[in-house]
């Protein structure tokens, strides 16, 4: 049975050690180690974590993150426009910064930051993005956001179950993925670590593992279809 554990400050090390300890485990890309630029944050903020090519960007992105946002009572939402998908062909990927552009346009909302802090952290995978994160903002309470059709390949990511212990995990249905999300191999192996969609607003406090799958209003939209129409940035 699944036992729900709440994050709260302990004993040990004091804050700016435990930052300092936990970034050293960190390796950093960035020659002398030169912090990047974070959106605005502030410890105990809730803050979703919302990746991708965004190519092109379109309001399936945008219901998302404005469900995860209500659902979760997050207080941000941080689309991590990536500089490149490990998975996927990047031969014809449009520059960061079209993508960047792009991304803001559709977000329209105060609480959707678009960053390609990704880029600046010289990060090329989730698990590296994840870690420095939630090492640099320890009192940050971090979820990673993602929609039902990259739950079918998640098991396909780099140190995807690493993932799933740095930070809880919501997500949220995508049409045509209801099924295949939810018998997919990553769903199994966070099926012991699975919370009801009606306890879904306290998902931010949980000690990760903790995963729960979000309904609700489905948008069609999809960049891969929309490039197949010939949408492009």
């Amino acid at each position: 049975m699944f036992q729900m554990s709440i994050m709260a400050p302990g004993g040990g090390d004091p804050p700016d050690r435990v930052t300092e300890l936990a970034l050293a485990r960190v390796q950093l890309p960035i020659p002398g180690r030169v912090p990047a630029r974070l959106p605005p944050h502030a410890p105990g903020q809730r803050i979703g974590l919302f990746g991708g090519s965004f190519n092109p960007p379109h309001d399936g992105h945008r219901l998302v993150s404005t469900t995860a946002l209500k659902r979760l009572r997050l207080d941000a939402v941080w689309w991590l426009v990536t500089p490149g998908n490990p998975l996927k062909e990047n031969s014809g990927l449009p520059p960061l910064a079209t993508r960047i552009a792009a991304a803001q346009a559709v977000a329209a909302h105060p609480r959707i930051i678009v960053t390609g802090v990704e880029a600046e952290i010289g990060t090329r995978y989730t698990y590296d993005t994840v870690r420095y994160l939630t090492a640099r903002c320890p009192a940050v309470r971090f979820v990673w956001l993602m929609g039902a059709d990259n739950l079918v390949g998640f098991h396909r990511w780099q140190r995807w179950q690493e993932i799933a212990s740095l930070v809880p995990i919501a997500v949220i249905d995508r049409p045509q993925s209801t099924l295949t999300g939810a018998h997919s191999r990553a769903a199994a192996w966070l099926a012991p670590h699975r919370i009801d969609e009606g306890n879904s607003s306290i998902l931010p406090d949980l000690k990760p593992p903790a995963f729960t799958f979000l309904h609700g209003p489905r948008s069609d939209l999809s960049s891969t279809a929309l490039r197949a129409a010939g949408r492009t940035l």
